[in-house]
């Protein structure tokens, strides 16, 4: 398998030393740039300006101002849903652009980012349905009086998105904070900036008021100004834990609302009348999604003693069929790890559970036949005791761990013994017993027989995986400030 060149040149770069403020492309306050690097080729191949605190500033203050003056909080919801439909029209667009994008900055392989625009699309369409569906306006009683409950937009939003999924992530937060009445500014992660900047071009095609999309590109202290900015009224965070953590700190600081989405450490609980076979083949598929850099990833799987052995094999042998390589090649399954310092990080957690007892059944290496990007093998532990490393912290990574139980009630123990709880599924053919388990995991999401996520409903974890959610209504309301009216009788104009 030869390894392909860099697409990235069918992409126009012609904004991208430049940041999105105010509605207009400006020149930022520093020459500073960032790098953004081929996980297949080790290549350099987009770069775009880094944000400097008075570039953050400076996006907040137009924000601000739109928020506080402009036209947008003030259209009715529908008005508001009028311009979100341009804008979902200028995305799809840009489909080829998408795709090209994610698989140069992640490695997504092409199978995934071909077909992906439609999902992360989705968002918005959600977004401009809510616009006549969601109640901005309740009445309450007594029927002659004036009581009502309103819906107003929360202010100036922060939406800060992770690596691994760019578009789908931003665009989850930006379909209900404008549909809301919010402005933004928009913070891609450094590594995976370029679906922003697009974004931030079909705002600017679509009609948005001046600085009710805004975007900086920046590292970790510009970031964190933005974060602690007074006039930033709501974060919402995709990413890692530590981060979610002083995200959270300094919001509390300061009262300001916070959504986080953050990690994962899901159980997939096969229980004895389930077709192993059939369950190993599902794990091993879903562990390539993304190069195992998905935080609803199902790596714990929890199966009884008993078939443990004959478990693992099915697994092992499903795991060595993954064909592993460039993202270009229709035949390649698993695509490279996005960064050389996740890449080394996976590879720590694996020496990790070696040293802590676990069995190596598969993988754990780079692979021989690829001489250059950020590969590793699909890997396998068996045996592991559910106290080991590999087994509690997030590897992020396509790396699995089979935990053996004694019996269902010992299953569901497991599987909540943890500080994550965001996904789950049970493997069974007793569609009873898959909701009864399901009820008993302590995960915002559980699942039957397969890895399943529903941002039409909802979408969020228990414990360190988060605060809040996202998608469907539970997505919309953190973007909203409940207000409580109280008149002696009804106005003449009641609006939006």
């Amino acid at each position: 398998m030869t390894q392909s060149k860099s697409r990235a040149h069918t992409i126009d770069s012609s904004n991208f030393r430049k940041l999105y403020i105010g509605g207009e492309w400006v020149t930022p306050s520093t020459d500073r740039i960032l790098d953004v690097v081929s996980p297949f080729t080790e290549e350099v191949v987009f770069q775009v300006a880094e944000a400097e605190i008075a570039d953050v500033d400076a996006a907040v203050t137009a924000a601000h101002q739109a928020f506080e003056s402009g036209p947008w909080p003030r259209m009715t919801p529908l008005e508001r849903a009028k311009v979100l439909e341009a804008f979902a029209r200028d995305l799809r667009s840009r489909s080829a652009d998408f795709a090209t994008s994610w698989t140069e900055s992640t490695g997504v392989i092409t199978s995934m980012s071909d077909n992906s625009l439609e999902y992360a699309v989705s968002a918005v369409d959600r977004s401009i349905e809510q616009a006549g569906s969601f109640p901005f306006i309740e009445k309450h009683p007594p029927e002659n009086g004036g009581n009502m409950l309103v819906h107003e937009p929360v202010g100036v939003v922060a939406a800060i998105a992770p690596w691994n999924a760019p578009l789908a992530s931003m665009l989850t937060k930006v379909g209900p904070a404008l549909v809301a009445g919010c402005t933004i500014i928009v913070k891609p992660a450094p590594q995976t900036p370029i679906e922003a900047y697009m974004i931030a071009e079909c705002a600017h095609a679509s009609g948005f008021p001046p600085g009710v999309i805004n975007l900086v590109t920046a590292e970790r202290d510009a970031s964190d100004h933005l974060v602690r900015h007074a006039n930033v009224d709501k974060v919402s965070f995709t990413g890692s834990v530590a981060t979610g953590q002083r995200i959270a700190s300094v919001c509390a600081d300061r009262i300001a609302r916070v959504t986080l989405e953050l990690g994962g450490k899901s159980a997939a609980i096969v229980l004895d009348d389930y077709d192993l076979k059939t369950a190993a083949h599902d794990l091993a598929g879903g562990i390539t999604v993304l190069s195992g850099q998905n935080c609803a990833a199902l790596t714990r799987i929890i199966v009884s003693r008993g078939r443990h052995d004959e478990f693992v094999e099915h697994l092992v042998a499903a795991m060595e069929k993954i064909s592993i390589g460039d993202p270009y090649d229709p035949e390649t399954q698993l695509g490279p790890i996005t960064m050389k310092s996740q890449l080394e990080r996976i590879e720590s957690y694996i020496a990790k559970g070696v040293e802590e007892g676990a069995t190596l059944a598969t993988g754990g290496k780079r692979p021989s036949h690829l001489t250059r990007g950020f590969y590793i093998e699909p890997t396998v532990f068996a045996n592991v005791d559910n106290n080991m490393t590999i087994a509690q912290e997030e590897i992020f990574g396509p790396v699995l761990c089979v935990i053996p139980c004694s019996d269902e009630a010992d299953a569901i123990c497991i599987a909540n013994d943890s500080p994550y709880g965001l996904n789950g599924s049970v493997y069974t053919n007793d569609n009873h017993k898959a909701y009864k388990i399901a009820r008993q995991l302590r995960s915002g999401t559980v699942g039957h027989n397969g890895t399943k996520a529903s941002f039409a409903i909802a979408f969020g974890g228990f414990g360190q995986s988060g605060l809040g959610r996202e998608g469907g209504l539970k997505g919309l309301l953190p973007y909203l400030e409940p207000k409580t009216i109280m008149l002696d009788e009804q106005p003449e104009e009641i609006f939006s």
